[in-house]
């Protein structure tokens, strides 16, 4: 899902040749690099990970329980930020517990089905992520410019077609690229210059055509990255316009403050999608790569429910209630 065109064409520029790929024995295992480098950190990286994995379970687990036993809270918003929750748990949790492993140990090898099936949750949530966010955009677009029509624009039934629409066809999409991976021999070296098994890092290491699998990740870029982003940017300019428009300050500040979580989430998640993709191959590293990866694997899942419960009564409440609820 994200912009590699230019490693794509390097990757298509120096294909191995049908005898080199005969001579090789085909790999059945890969090596995450990971953080290999800096061994002199893993302790730390491993505290720090295990901390960032751990609250980001419980907040998003917290967010799921308060949105489903609060009947206040069976919102189009709110079944979207269930949707959000559900999707950061898949994202980090099919890449946390291998990253861990690797710092804790000396074994940082990770088996061909094990890879393949960690690229598909990851590719599959990090996408559907990025759909959700654009669905979001136009959720509160609908609420702020359109209030009057908002119960009958985006109604139940409305709401769970979009949401079922984001999860098929994400995973539709994902299915086709972790076949078209499937389908690549490769021979040697098996080592992943990443912390988790990642579509680009991959193709790099194939030793057959990946001419057809390349045009389809641009196409899919071109979608979940270029699109989506315009398409959040225009519902974002007609709030914004319908926002200023309002004549009084406590309609303007009410207004903006039912949008002003999902734009932070926004930004920080484009932005590291940005930072790390979009950008020429001559700036391109692994350091890089990684630290992105980071960002959107952990961090973002990490922050999103404390961005969305700190800014957010009617969650606090729901929380509180939720607590109650357990002590008693």
């Amino acid at each position: 899902m994200k912009l590699w065109v230019e490693i794509h064409l390097i990757v298509l520029e120096t294909p191995l040749s049908p005898r080199t790929m005969n001579n090789q024995t085909l790999v059945t295992e890969f090596i995450l690099q990971g953080f290999s480098e800096h061994p002199e950190y893993h302790v730390l990286l491993f505290s720090c990970f295990l901390s960032l994995y751990s609250v980001a379970l419980i907040g998003n687990i917290l967010i799921i329980l308060a949105i489903t036993f609060n009947p206040g809270l069976h919102t189009p918003m709110y079944f979207f930020l269930f949707n959000l929750a559900t999707m950061d748990i898949i994202c980090t949790s099919s890449i946390m517990p291998k990253a861990l492993e690797g710092l804790l140990s000396k074994d940082s090898s990770i088996s061909y089905g094990g890879c393949m099936a960690q690229l598909y949750f990851l590719t599959w949530s990090a996408s559907s992520e990025l759909l959700l966010l654009t669905v979001m955009a136009y959720d509160r677009y609908a609420a702020i410019c359109h209030p009057l029509h908002y119960s009958t624009t985006m109604s139940k039934a409305f709401c769970c077609k979009l949401a079922i629409g984001v999860w098929v066809l994400c995973a539709f999409n994902t299915a086709i690229h972790t076949g078209l991976m499937l389908r690549l021999n490769f021979c040697g070296p098996n080592v992943i210059t990443h912390f988790f098994c990642e579509v680009p890092p991959l193709l790099l290491l194939s030793c057959s055509s990946t001419y057809v699998n390349s045009i389809m990740i641009v196409l899919a870029d071109a979608f979940y990255g270029i699109l989506n982003f315009l398409m959040t940017i225009v519902s974002y300019g007609f709030i914004i316009s319908s926002i200023l428009k309002m004549r009084t300050a406590e309609g303007k500040k009410k207004a903006f403050s039912t949008c002003s979580s999902h734009l932070i989430v926004v930004c920080m998640y484009y932005t590291a999608v940005f930072y790390a993709y979009i950008s020429p191959v001559s700036s391109y590293s692994a350091e890089k790569s990684k630290l992105a990866g980071v960002l959107y694997t952990m961090v973002s899942p990490t922050l999103n429910p404390l961005i969305y419960t700190l800014r957010n009564k009617e969650v606090k409440a729901a929380l509180r209630k939720l607590f109650a609820f357990s002590r008693n």
